[in-house]
Parts: structure tokens; C-alpha cells; sequence
């Protein structure tokens, strides 16, 4: 198979490429570090290595030093430090990226915005509230738990609000409430120079302009540093209900997925694992479900109105061959189902020791989700390794966890293939080559394949809000 699909499409330089071999740091640099931050800067081997890894298979790349943060106003006095010293600047939330989004590429500073915790501010009436960048969203919903509010974009891994913004994270509430895209309403940002600017009011709409927000939402910290988020709080659901139905095959799966969704039926949830998916999903979290094709959903809103969307998606689902519709009504039969669903990664990762999960997502128009699906299931049967599918199928983006050996160079060039095979599929559907992981230097490289010139666009702006290139140097943008 290796030899056939690289005749198909040769591979590139490999995506763990050594870096450039960063200089030492300039000892000016370092004592005004030390005089601002005292302890909380830090050249201990095991710091940088932490903070030079996410949670796939990239090799790490550990920055020269961590700076640990505790405010907007010292994020500031690090970054004019290091843009002083024209020294690389890596920001680090939780460390769950899985596109290379934290390798120190070429050295530097690692500002760790990660204690910065305080829920600035909960405004009810408005429904929104603001929290510094290193809140996580458990600690926000839990923070929430009295108002009858919740924040509802869900990527599953304890990620933080600022890391969410800054990779246009989505998750399994996406289908309904919309991703981190849609949810932000307003960021605080120190920019390239050190300079902290507010990029819009909290006004529900604006044409006073250019929309800042969308542009640091997604930017992966290449143009600007997030310190504080305000977001969209929802209030929590009369009525909430899961449901689990298994299908005799893929196809079945996504074409009552793709009905229901052009059904227009308000899901809050649908989740797609096949097979292997649902045999790591078993043994990982002690469950009995039938390890062939399954849709798990959710459904949120009044009594009578939960009970509507599940008659129609059940007589749907049936259309379509599914056998059985589990309920899961009460909460703690939901959290687990939902538990496993979110632990999948971690799942995938036990079904081959001392493997690492090579995690990668497309997403396509919901129409093409049936033929990307079924055209890179050869692929996936092909391989040489275990490889599961898992999808947020109800906005037609999935995922693939291919458990590779990360020391084995035949196994990295077969899921290197695979991966641009998926990808160059989805983009010949005009879909995109990551649907919520975000493009790191992991898929930097298929950015000219989307974007076209847009991407020397993409650049201009880089080149303007970053002259000398010190912020999350190597990532989005691929080699000239």
C-alpha cells in the first residue's frame, strides 16, 4: 500500500522536520525575565520540555525558557522583552493542541498563560461573561452551575478559553450552538510590540471597522497574544436526553445524519464512531455497546420539544437501517456516554502500547460527508496500523486517530500519505483541511492547496501586526 499511495502523491519533508538550532538567549534578555517574573521563569529541562509538547505525535520542541504569567499586564512586559531581543514568543494554555500548535520551532520564550484563572466577570442579563485566558470550560460551566447558565463549545479535552479562541476550537456542541467563531464576542490581546488592545466592545453587533475579533480568533497566537475572553453564555435546558442506534454500515450512519441535519432538526448532538472507534470506546471506558457503526446524539430544549426531535430522528435513523435507539435520560447515564465519547483520544491511544495518535480532521459540506467518508474507507482498511473514525458528523467534519509507532519512519511516512490523501479529498469537495484542530506547522503545508493566493494575503497581514516574526514563528503559514 506505502509504495502505491506514494507513487499517488509523494510525500513532503517530514512534518518533524528538525528546526532551525536556536541561538542562546540573550543574557539581558534573561535578567529582565528574572527581575520581572522571579521564580516563574524557568530553564528546568523538565519545564521546557513540557511546555514543547501537545497531545499528538509531534516530536517535542522545547522553548529556551517558560515564562509563567499571571496578567495581561506581564504577558505585555514579556513581550517587549522579547521584541527588544527579537526573540521567538510561544503562548501556552492546557498543552492539549494536536497540531504542533506549542513546539518552540526556532527557540525562545514560552509564555504559560495558564494561571491566569479569574472569571473577570458574569453578566446574566446580557448572557455573556469574561474570563482570563487560562480558564478552563469546566471551571467556567462549574463557576456557572448556580446561574442556569452554561458555555456550551465543548472540545472535550480540559482545554482553556483562551487556547479555544486562539485554534477556533468547535466540539460536539457544535451542530448546535456553533464554534469558538461564533461565541467570542470580544478579546483582550497583547500584540507583537507588547501593545494590549480590546478588540471590540461587548455589542451584540457593529459595523465600526474591521473585525479584529475574527481575525485573532483562529490566528493561533501567530498574531497576538489572548489574555482575556469574553463569550456567549446560553441558558441551561429545560430538557436534555442521549441516545445511542448502531447501523450495519458506515454510509447508513452519515446519510441519516445528512437527512436530519437537512431535516433541519435542532440537534444539540451527533456523534459518529465506527467500528474500531466503538471497540476502543469498550474497553477503554468499561461499556457494552455494539462495536459496529454508531450514532450517539443529544437533544436539548423543552419536554415536548426533546421529545419531538427524537420521534423524528428515530423514525429516521430506522429509514436508514439503524438498530435500536438507546435511551440515556438521566444524568448520570448521559455523563458517562458523553465521558467515553470525550475520552476517545485516550481510548484510541490504549489499543496499541507505548503508541502515540496521530489525530487529524477534515471538514466538507455536509452533502460530500458520505462520499469523503466512504472514498478514504480503502485507505483506512489498507493500513498498517489500528486507525479509528470518529466525527462531529452534524456539521460534516471528522476525525481519524491513527495509532502509529512515532520511532517507526515507514509508519510516519504511511500516516503522512493517509493523511494528505483525506485532505486532498476534502478540499477537491471544497472542504477544509481542519475542521477544529487548526493548521499549527502540522498542516501548514496544505495552505496553499485551500487558500490560494489568499495565503500571500495571509502573509501581508502576518508581516504587518508581526514585522519581526517573534509570535508562534513556523505556524499557519507554510515555507515560502
Amino acid at each position: 500500500m506505502e509504495a502505491q499511495l506514494k507513487a499517488e502523491f509523494p510525500a513532503d519533508t517530514p512534518p518533524d522536520a528538525i528546526a532551525a538550532t536556536p541561538s542562546e538567549l540573550n543574557p539581558a534578555l534573561v535578567a529582565g525575565l528574572r527581575d520581572l517574573l522571579g521564580e516563574r521563569f524557568s530553564t528546568a529541562p523538565a519545564d521546557r520540555e513540557h511546555h514543547g509538547r501537545g497531545e499528538s505525535y509531534h516530536a517535542i520542541q522545547p522553548p529556551q525558557a517558560v515564562c509563567r504569567a499571571l496578567s495581561t499586564d506581564e504577558v505585555s512586559g514579556i513581550v517587549k522583552l522579547c521584541a527588544k531581543f527579537d526573540t521567538p514568543v510561544v503562548a501556552f494554555g492546557a498543552g492539549t493542541s494536536l497540531e504542533g500548535h506549542v513546539a518552540a520551532r526556532r527557540g525562545g520564550i514560552c509564555i504559560d498563560v495558564g494561571g491566569m484563572t479569574r472569571i473577570v466577570a458574569v453578566r446574566p442579563g446580557d448572557l455573556d461573561c469574561t474570563v482570563e485566558a487560562g480558564v478552563t470550560r469546566q471551571q467556567l460551566n462549574a463557576h456557572l452551575r448556580d446561574t442556569g447558565l452554561f458555555f456550551p463549545v465543548d472540545p472535550g479535552a480540559e482545554c482553556t478559553i483562551g487556547g479555544m479562541a486562539a485554534t477556533r476550537a468547535s466540539g460536539t456542541n457544535a451542530v448546535r450552538y456553533g464554534t469558538m467563531r461564533e461565541n467570542v464576542i470580544s478579546l483582550t490581546v497583547v500584540m507583537a510590540d507588547g501593545s494590549i488592545i480590546r478588540t471590540s466592545s461587548r455589542a451584540r453587533k457593529s459595523s465600526a471597522g474591521y473585525d479584529l475579533t475574527r481575525l485573532i480568533v483562529g490566528s493561533e497566537g501567530t498574531l497576538g497574544i489572548i489574555t482575556e475572553v469574553t463569550i456567549r453564555l446560553y441558558g441551561v435546558p429545560e430538557a436534555m436526553a442521549s441516545a445511542v442506534c448502531s447501523f450495519p454500515d458506515m454510509g447508513s450512519a452519515v446519510a441519516a445524519v445528512t437527512t436530519i441535519i437537512q431535516f433541519g432538526i435542532p440537534v444539540a448532538r451527533v456523534e459518529f464512531l465506527d467500528s474500531n472507534a466503538m471497540r476502543a470506546t469498550n474497553k477503554h471506558s468499561g461499556l457494552t455497546l455494539d462495536e459496529v457503526p454508531t450514532l450517539f446524539f443529544e437533544f436539548h430544549g423543552s419536554e415536548a420539544s426533546v421529545a419531538e426531535q427524537a420521534e423524528l430522528v428515530k423514525e429516521i435513523v430506522a429509514d436508514n437501517g439503524a438498530s435500536g435507539f438507546q435511551w440515556a435520560s438521566d444524568p448520570e447515564a448521559r455523563a458517562q456516554l458523553w465521558r467515553a465519547r470525550h475520552n476517545i483520544h485516550y481510548a484510541i491511544q490504549g489499543m496499541r502500547p507505548n503508541a502515540r495518535v496521530w489525530s487529524t480532521d477534515v471538514c466538507v459540506p455536509i452533502s460530500a460527508l458520505t462520499q469523503v467518508m466512504t472514498e478514504t474507507q480503502p485507505d483506512l482498511e489498507a493500513a498498517s496500523f489500528f486507525i479509528a473514525t470518529v466525527g462531529h458528523v452534524g456539521d460534516g467534519n471528522f476525525h481519524l486517530g491513527l495509532c502509529i509507532d512515532p520511532t517507526s519512519a515507514a509508519e510516519l511516512a504511511e500516516a503522512e500519505i493517509l493523511n494528505e490523501r483525506l485532505v486532498r479529498r476534502a478540499i477537491a469537495l471544497d472542504g477544509t483541511c481542519t475542521g477544529e484542530h487548526g493548521v499549527g506547522y502540522g498542516k501548514a503545508k496544505f495552505m496553499n492547496l485551500e487558500h490560494g493566493d489568499g495565503v500571500r494575503f495571509m502573509r501581508m497581514i502576518k508581516q504587518a501586526l508581526d514585522p519581526k516574526d517573534i509570535l508562534n514563528p513556523g505556524k499557519i503559514l507554510p515555507a515560502a
